[in-house]
């Protein structure tokens, strides 16, 4: 089967709506992923490689990251950060070649969302662990580690509470929720939230945006020789895990989304 062009490509595994979705599309896949992932797509749809499989590729890229991230220094951070692009464009492909070839599952819905999850999680306890110091001459500072995993908790239950959204209103018989509902109700409320989305601190508790900031501070360590800035970095991310945790909550109960 003859490859099509990317021009042929480009409409129907981008169609309108998929690289300007506001809650759906990162913006790393804007900026530079979908031109990547064009390329690669291009080559698998005339294959027999079906979108669930390069759904378990992209699991699998995006929980190396944590092994990535116990090499000491610069080269584990850079990995760390290959493993999680890697991550990406596999979460870029998939859809393209499932909307090429027209092969939908729910089942690919779902594994994209686990996958999702366990790459945030892989990267945060990655960088909590390697901020203890497992192969560092002196005592192993577990407390890190712990910070990590709080990190990672509270970006799991972060998406979580997002996808419960649509359980509890599958469940009470609603509709899919709209994007115009995620608004908060209260003027008090929508302000805050701008102002959130304005700083995008909580960005750093996802997996892209925190291995890009480990790689940072892996650098700013080896000036220094030690881990003063990886282990403020993992304080940083367990305290605006927990916080932004809590404040999700809120504003999904401030919101229409429940209603």
């Amino acid at each position: 089967m003859q490859k099509p062009s990317i021009a042929e490509l480009r409409p129907v595994v981008h169609p309108p709506g998929v690289k300007d979705r506001r809650s759906g599309e990162h913006w790393a896949g804007r900026l530079y992923m979908r031109e990547i992932s064009l390329r690669i797509t291009r080559r698998l749809v005339t294959t027999k490689v079906t979108p669930n499989q390069l759904t378990y590729v992209m699991t699998v890229a995006g929980v190396l990251a944590a092994p990535a991230l116990l090499i000491p220094g610069i080269p584990g951070a850079l990995l760390g950060v290959l493993a999680v692009q890697l991550y990406l464009l596999f979460d870029c492909v998939d859809g393209e070649v499932a909307r090429w070839k027209k092969q939908y599952s729910l089942g690919g819905v779902y594994l994209d969302r686990v996958a999702a999850y366990l790459c945030d999680a892989a990267v945060l306890v990655g960088f909590g662990l390697r901020a203890a110091d497992l192969w560092g001459p002196g005592r192993v500072d577990w407390l890190w580690a712990f910070l990590g995993t709080l990190a990672a908790l509270g970006a799991i239950l972060i998406k979580a509470e997002t996808d419960l959204v649509g359980v509890a209103r599958h469940q009470g018989g609603l509709p899919p929720v709209k994007e115009a509902a995620s608004e908060p109700r209260s003027s008090g409320m929508a302000l805050a939230r701008r102002a959130a989305g304005a700083l995008k601190f909580h960005r750093l508790i996802l997996g892209i945006e925190a291995s890009f900031v480990i790689l940072v501070v892996a650098v700013l360590d080896v000036v220094r020789d030690d881990l003063f800035f990886s282990r403020l970095a993992v304080a940083v991310m367990a305290g605006i895990a927990l916080l932004q945790t809590v404040l999700h909550l809120v504003s999904i109960l401030a919101s229409s989304r429940l209603k």
